[in-house]
C-alpha cells in the first residue's frame, strides 16, 4: 500500500485533549476503511503566518499512515467537513523516516537546554558555506546616489 504524511491544523480554541482525540478520529476512519497508521504525533499550539478562519492559532497534527488512496480520499473529505479542521496536507512518500518528525526534535532540543537551537540537518555542527575564493569586484553592485531616479510625469 501506499505511504503518507498528513498534517492538519485544527482550531485554536480546543483543549489539548479535544485536538488529541481529533487525532484519533481520523485514525479510525483510516482503519475502518483498511488502512494502518504506523504514527501520530501531537505538536501542539502554533502561531500561523496568517490568519485562518478568523483564527490566529491552531493545533497542528501529524500523521505517518499506510493506506489504499480511497481510505486516504475518505479521510480528507471528513477532515473538509468537520468544523474544528482548518487544514489538511496529505503527502504520498517513499518511505517513511525513523524516529520522530524534524518539530519533535526541535522540542527535544528546547527541553534539553540547547540555546543555539540543536544540530544541523546531518545531527553534526556545520559550518557557514564557503563561495570559494572569489574577489569582491566593484562593477558587481551599483554604487547608490542620494540622487532619486526621475520618472516622466503625465
Amino acid at each position: 500500500m501506499p505511504l503518507y504524511e498528513h498534517v492538519f491544523i485544527s482550531r485554536q480554541d480546543l483543549s489539548n485533549a479535544q485536538a488529541e482525540g481529533l487525532i484519533e478520529h481520523f485514525s479510525t476512519v483510516l482503519k475502518d476503511n483498511g488502512g494502518k497508521v504506523i504514527d501520530t504525533e501531537y505538536w501542539g499550539v502554533k502561531t500561523m503566518a496568517y490568519k485562518i478562519n478568523k483564527n490566529r492559532k491552531g493545533h497542528y497534527a501529524f500523521l505517518r499512515t499506510d493506506a489504499p488512496s480511497a481510505a486516504v480520499l475518505e479521510m480528507e473529505r471528513l477532515m473538509r467537513l468537520h468544523d474544528d479542521v482548518m487544514r489538511v496536507l496529505t503527502i504520498k512518500v517513499d518511505a517513511h523516516s525513523e524516529g520522530p518528525s524534524v518539530q519533535m526534535q526541535k522540542r527535544d532540543d528546547r527541553e534539553r537546554g540547547d540555546r543555539d537551537g540543536g544540530m544541523g540537518f546531518g545531527g553534526e555542527r556545520r559550518e557557514r558555506p564557503s563561495f570559494g575564493d572569489r574577489p569582491e569586484r566593484s562593477g558587481d553592485r551599483p554604487e547608490r546616489s542620494g540622487d532619486r531616479p526621475s520618472f516622466p510625469r503625465r
